[in-house]
């Protein structure tokens, strides 16, 4: 059995960095700009230019003297040099429409990238939601990128820049770097991978504790023609928040899928046949990065990801699956997202409202709402800890606005 090399290039990530923000401000362009990979590869993203899933890629990080690079060959290093981590890149949509898509990429998410064009007027109204996003589910580790500085002149980009410090007065992003850059055209790479070194530290994992696996990914990966005896298993992408899980593991998968013709939901049980990070093969993922889990599934199962919003563990070893939430609101003083400044009215008995929850978006029917706990009775039913957040969406108009969030009770 192949073992893992920890200390090199061959490593697994160490940290999870979404690239987030409006639509259109580039953000699959600096991923492909720092990892060489392009993360819109399904045909409605490459037909409509916009990122509808969650993008994943992984790079590692290098230094020479006061220069850092992606490239352990750069020609402006005089000596080899030296390798400081590997990181995976999360690319996650921009557009209003994908909110929940955003909102799962962002529970395995580490620090993040917010994104701003320098051609445009800021904040859009995608910006504030997404740093919103962030704020709810706690990530506070942030660089401010400043793209498309290519496009305006000096005097705009100047004025840009300070209408991003004027936006982030009082948010969690207050004392965040601003970094001018053109993803396009590779300006200001070197400086971002600078900052991200400075200001994103390696989390302290404890991989002793209870495997947890959050999928945000699901698919098949065998060719069409492929026979029968050649088929591999489903796979599952996504991040490991705790613990770790190894080849050979049996694992559970709460809340599991829901049979053609029947209501009644049903946990998965597999084995573990393969684990990857990045591109290499190794013996057993932790926390840190994303990873992907080859299972032994029936590559049905797992296409066009189904299986989003599950969580992973070993057999018997994971928390309750909840059809119902009682949760205590905290709401927003005005909608986050909406081109008008709406006042966030009281949750309704009746209303359909969307949840985030870990990676998985949900949507339910408020039941009740006396003595300020909702009681929320669900449509797709979510695998959580009792301690977990919960993000709450509102549909205003045809879309999902960011209202708040909840707290188990």
């Amino acid at each position: 059995m192949m073992k893992i090399l920890l200390m090199s290039e061959k490593e697994q990530s160490t940290l999870s960095i979404g690239l987030v923000g409006h639509v259109d401000t580039g953000k699959t362009t600096l991923t492909e700009a720092l990892t060489g990979k392009w993360t819109d590869t399904h045909s409605e993203e490459l037909k409509r230019g916009i990122t509808i899933r969650l993008g994943y890629a992984d790079v590692s990080f290098y230094q020479c003297g006061e220069h850092y690079t992606t490239d352990p060959k750069d020609k402006e290093c005089k000596t080899k040099p030296k390798f400081l981590r590997k990181v995976s890149f999360i690319d996650a949509p921009g557009h209003e429409t994908l909110m929940a898509t955003m909102l799962s990429g962002a529970a395995i998410m580490d620090a993040a990238l917010l994104l701003i064009g320098a051609n445009e007027k800021c904040p859009q109204p995608q910006t504030r939601e997404h740093l919103m996003g962030l704020e709810i589910i706690g990530i506070k580790d942030i660089i401010i990128v400043q793209n498309k500085i290519d496009l305006v002149s000096e005097e705009q980009a100047r004025q840009n820049y300070k209408e991003i410090q004027d936006f982030i007065k009082g948010t969690i992003a207050e004392n965040a770097p601003i970094i001018p850059m053109s993803a396009q055209h590779r300006i200001n790479i070197d400086v971002l991978i600078e900052e991200i070194e400075k200001n994103f530290k390696t989390p302290k994992r404890d991989t002793e504790k209870r495997p947890r696996f959050f999928v945000a990914r699901s698919f098949d990966i065998n060719r069409p023609g492929t026979k029968i005896k050649d088929l591999k298993g489903g796979v599952l992408g996504g991040s490991m928040k705790s613990g770790r899980l190894e080849i050979g593991d049996e694992i559970e998968m709460r809340p599991g899928t829901k049979r053609e013709g029947q209501d009644k939901w049903h946990v998965i049980i597999t084995k573990i046949a393969g684990l990857t990070s990045g591109n290499e093969l190794v013996d057993e993922i932790t926390p840190g990065g994303s990873a992907g889990i080859l299972t032994e599934l029936d590559p049905l199962l797992v296409k066009s990801d189904s299986l989003l919003g599950n969580v992973v563990g070993i057999k018997g070893d994971l928390p309750e699956v909840y059809f119902e939430l009682k949760l205590k609101p905290t709401l927003l003083k005005r909608v986050v997202g909406a081109k008008d400044e709406l006042l966030v009215e009281a949750i309704k008995e009746g209303e359909v409202l969307m949840l985030n929850v870990n990676s998985a978006a949900t949507v339910g029917r408020v039941a009740d709402t006396r003595k300020k706990i909702i009681s929320i009775q669900l449509k797709i039913p979510v695998c959580m800890e009792k301690t977990d957040r919960v993000t709450i969406s509102r549909q205003i108009g045809s879309r999902w606005r960011l209202i708040g969030y909840g707290e188990m009770v």
